[in-house]
């Protein structure tokens, strides 16, 4: 019988994964700017929706300050709010 460890994935599993580290942790980025459109593409799909955190890897701090520049960027017409067809 298995443990409760087990199915979380806690144990040695094959199914377990790396934990992704984030990008602006690393970089020691203090905020993020709404009119850096390289940076926030690479956080929305190519249909115009933001990333998960599970996804990107992205701490729950940046991802708050993420979702804020590319809402903020999508208002001043930097970005579209959907994509093109």
């Amino acid at each position: 019988m298995r443990q409760n460890s087990d199915r979380r994935g806690g144990g040695d599993s094959v199914f377990a994964k790396k934990r992704k580290s984030c990008p602006f942790t690393a970089s020691k980025t203090d905020s993020i700017d709404y009119k850096d459109i390289e940076t926030l593409r690479q956080f929305i799909t190519e249909r115009g929706k933001i990333l998960p955190r599970r996804i990107t890897g992205v701490s729950h701090y940046y991802q708050n300050m993420l979702k804020q520049a590319i809402k903020r960027a999508r208002h001043m017409a930097l970005i579209p709010f959907v994509a093109d067809e």
